[in-house]
């Protein structure tokens, strides 16, 4: 089994990637194989809404990684998606990726189903639950599981690090990882 983790920040190693981390280590312990994808200095394009993936199980437009980030999400059993809070939701690479994945799954029906998917956001103060739901929207409207924890999977702190004081989010970091395995696992059992 394999999560693959996109961190969507535009810092590489801050707040967000904190709390992937957190997640992917109880991932780890269960024995689960994964992978981050920093967007970190790239630019995902927004869709063009031309419709061409149609048939094709992929973007056709190949200026940025859409696509190499899209297949790697449809060969894994899981995907754990984060962002940072910018403008009260999700940062605009991940609301980039999300609407060409979204469009290439409408398209090619069934490509993310029933894959495990789980969402994390670091926020400094308002806009981390839009970010949530943004993200969780997009596994729900393509057949995926969303795995929850505790509380809602955020944490809060502004600049780099400042996460590592947020105690219950981190808690909360820990209880996803191990939530997300056992659904990977529950799934795999059932298939």
């Amino acid at each position: 089994m394999k999560v693959l983790a996109i961190n969507s920040s535009a810092r590489k190693d801050g707040n967000t990637a904190i709390l992937i981390n957190r997640v992917l280590e109880e991932l780890k312990k269960e024995g689960i194989e994964t992978e981050v994808i920093q967007l970190a200095g790239q630019v995902i394009e927004p869709c063009k809404a031309c419709w061409a993936c149609s048939g094709q199980g992929n973007c056709i437009h190949g200026k940025d990684n859409f696509r190499d980030v899209f297949d790697k999400m449809k060969e894994a059993d899981g995907i754990l998606l984060g962002s940072p809070v910018y403008s009260a939701n999700i940062s605009a690479n991940m609301q980039a990726l999300l609407e060409r994945a979204a469009v290439v799954s409408d398209m090619n029906p069934g490509l993310l189903v029933h894959k495990a998917g789980a969402a994390v956001v670091a926020a400094r103060r308002g806009g981390a639950m839009n970010a949530v739901d943004a993200m969780n929207h997009f596994f729900l409207n393509h057949e995926m599981f969303v795995v929850g924890s505790t509380y809602w999977n955020m944490a809060y702190g502004q600049l780099p690090g400042d996460v590592e004081k947020d105690a219950e989010g981190l808690a909360n970091m820990e209880n996803l990882g191990k939530n997300m395995a056992y659904l990977l696992k529950a799934l795999k059992a059932a298939a």
